[in-house]
């Protein structure tokens, strides 16, 4: 299919052009003419801006794996702005990709990372500005194979009807089988869909929605999720990446043409997190911890600047502080990348394991802010949502922060937390008003000029595959009346407070515990405008409360609404390691306000053993 011809008046009538045009340096070009070996395209698609989806890992990651294919080219495409987007309606161009301009309904696999749940509509404005079949039931032999991955696709009932097959857990090894898979039987994948699908489906970490039946009890809470067909598994085991040190990761990135969300290095330390924070997604469904070796990051952070020029290097976990080796990583960067003026940025650091030394290293070539996570204003609610973390932690961390020359700090907390109360809420004031009270009884020439200080306040949003996926979410009433009353007692000159809008967090909660019933409302959605409902200048709550009353459902059902323990959940057919009797037991201690130890220290034995990878103590 000839490649897409974007006139150059419509880049100079939009914002950002250089979100589209591509020949980024480090981005991969290969030749298509007959003795060439490509067979296979895949379009790897970001549903969000250009600037968000570079910052994406991920992408940077599994671009670079399929492209060391040489049967493969992968491409990459982001959702145009709403600018351009009204362009290429108008005057009926296709969305292409950035390497070839080729139109997204001629690749083989139109492939997209899902990395938070209000980006679903901007993936239908994708498929349909690239002129690909909404629905999975409505793709014919010549259509590509619109496939999912990230971490919403845990739960990806309420998106089921929209793709072909959904990739659950790691994809740096399945999609290379998959496509081998693909290459062996490419005209069976043209004659007979259907047949190929069943075929994918014996890959471990592959999940085919439409080979699924959800039956539902008369009340609308799921009844079973049931193979419709023989053979296949009952539940899908999400696959990981056993050893990071052999996987392949890019030594030589594309560096964008225009500044992105996080212009800089990344390196990653490693995936999962010990730590068990009941809230906390990421913490279970990336079980279990498996490390990279020092040595190896400090080789792949040289190469990495080498062949990019960029002047920042991140660290990228879910909890640096927990990285093992982290002394010698930093030493060892240090020692090579600030010669040459190359900055270290750390990332959220636990208040238990703050050390104003790694700071102040890290700070030689240029100081950072710091930023901690309490999470709640009481140790009574810490201990629910098991952070194990004290108040005395964080005014540690602040007197060392303070002695060292920083001037505050940025404090992330959540609103709604189960268990919570007004006396909670009002402990994230008692907690500010303590660091306000630190800094002031040091001695003026031991402390910076000025303090400023930001609390910044989430609203809490339960999520499968976590001990509160039983939780109710807050009304949006009590979140706005604990905004409020933060807004009041946080008015001191030296605190900013930022906060977040409820309505966005209330159709996170619809979305994130979603069944397969809401892809109509999805799709009415997107029909009535919904588009970039992650941006808040284009979020309209009334669009998707008007599309879920006209389904005959009740938000309250998905939000407001505690779970029964026997309870089953949309997800309950996707197996992650970490099993369904660890996370009630938890949710059990939770209401209680027991703690649970952080796996080095002992194991819980949650499940995640079973994968016989990474630090597992159980095993």
């Amino acid at each position: 299919m000839a490649a897409v011809n974007v006139p150059r008046y419509v880049l100079q009538s939009v914002v950002k052009p250089a979100r589209y045009v591509g020949g980024e340096w480090g981005s991969v070009h290969k030749d298509l003419s007959a003795d060439n070996q490509v067979r296979t395209r895949f379009a790897f698609c970001f549903p969000d801006t250009y600037e968000v989806g570079m910052s994406n890992l991920a992408l940077q990651i599994l671009y670079d794996l399929l492209n060391k294919r040489q049967d493969t080219w992968c491409e990459r495409c982001f959702m145009p702005w709403t600018d351009m987007a009204e362009q290429m309606r108008r005057l009926g161009l296709p969305l292409y990709s950035l390497e070839s301009y080729t139109p997204l309904r001629a690749f083989d696999f139109v492939g997209f990372t899902l990395q938070y749940e209000l980006a679903y509509t901007n993936v239908l404005s994708m498929l349909d500005l690239g002129g690909i079949p909404l629905l999975s039931a409505d793709r014919k032999g010549d259509d590509p194979l619109v496939i999912a991955g990230g971490p919403v696709t845990y739960n990806i009932e309420p998106m089921a009807d929209f793709f072909d097959l959904v990739i659950i857990g790691e994809g740096e090894e399945v999609l290379p089988e998959l496509l081998d898979l693909y290459d062996a039987n490419r005209s069976l994948a043209s004659r007979n869909r259907r047949e190929f699908l069943r075929l994918a489906t014996r890959i471990e970490g592959v999940y085919v929605p439409a080979f699924y039946h959800v039956s539902y009890h008369p009340d609308g809470t799921v009844a079973a999720i049931q193979p419709s067909e023989p053979g296949l598994p009952a539940r899908i085991r999400k696959r990981i990446i056993r050893d990071l040190d052999r996987v392949d990761f890019p030594l030589a990135g594309i560096v964008p043409s225009t500044e992105i969300i996080h212009d800089r290095i990344f390196l990653e330390l490693f995936r999962g997190c010990p730590r068990g924070c009941r809230f906390c997604q990421a913490g279970m469904i990336y079980r279990p911890v498996r490390e990279k070796s020092a040595d190896l990051l400090i080789d792949q952070a040289l190469a990495i600047e080498r062949s990019t020029g960029y002047d920042e290097l991140g660290l990228l976990s879910l909890s640096t502080s927990d990285y093992s080796e982290l002394a010698k990583l930093t030493d060892g960067l240090l020692c090579n990348l600030a010669p040459r003026q190359i900055s270290l940025s750390l990332p959220s650091l636990r208040l238990d394991s703050f050390s104003l030394e790694l700071m102040e290293k890290a700070s030689k070539t240029r100081k950072s802010g710091l930023t901690f996570a309490p999470e709640a204003g009481t140790q009574r609610l810490r201990d629910v949502i098991n952070k194990n973390i004290t108040e005395d932690d964080l005014l540690a961390a602040m007197r060392l922060a303070f002695l060292g020359g920083w001037k505050g700090a940025k404090l992330y907390f959540m609103l709604g937390l189960p268990t919570e109360t007004m006396d909670d809420v009002e402990g994230i004031a008692d907690l500010t008003r303590k660091i306000e009270a630190l800094y002031n009884e040091l001695p003026k020439s031991q402390r910076p000029r000025r303090l400023e200080m930001t609390v910044s306040t989430a609203l809490f949003v339960p999520k499968p595959f976590t001990p509160f996926q039983w939780a109710a979410q807050a009304t949006p009433q009590q979140l706005d009346e604990r905004v409020r009353r933060l807004r009041t007692l946080l008015r001191s000159r030296s605190v900013k407070y930022q906060w977040h809008d409820t309505d966005t967090s209330r159709l996170e909660a619809i979305l994130a515990r979603g069944d397969r019933r809401l892809g109509p409302v999805i799709l009415d959605a997107w029909r009535r405008g919904a588009q970039f409902d992650a941006w808040q200048e284009h979020f309209q709550m009334r669009i998707w409360l008007d599309a879920l009353q006209a389904a005959g459902l009740d938000p309250d059902f998905y939000t407001v609404r505690e779970r029964s323990e026997d309870e089953v959940f949309p997800w309950s057919h996707i197996d992650i390691g970490v099993s369904r009797p660890y996370l009630l037991s938890e949710y059990r201690r939770a209401q209680l306000a027991q703690t649970t130890p952080q796996c080095r220290d002992a194991c819980s034995f949650c499940g995640a053993e079973s994968f016989e990878g990474g630090i597992c103590i159980g095993r």
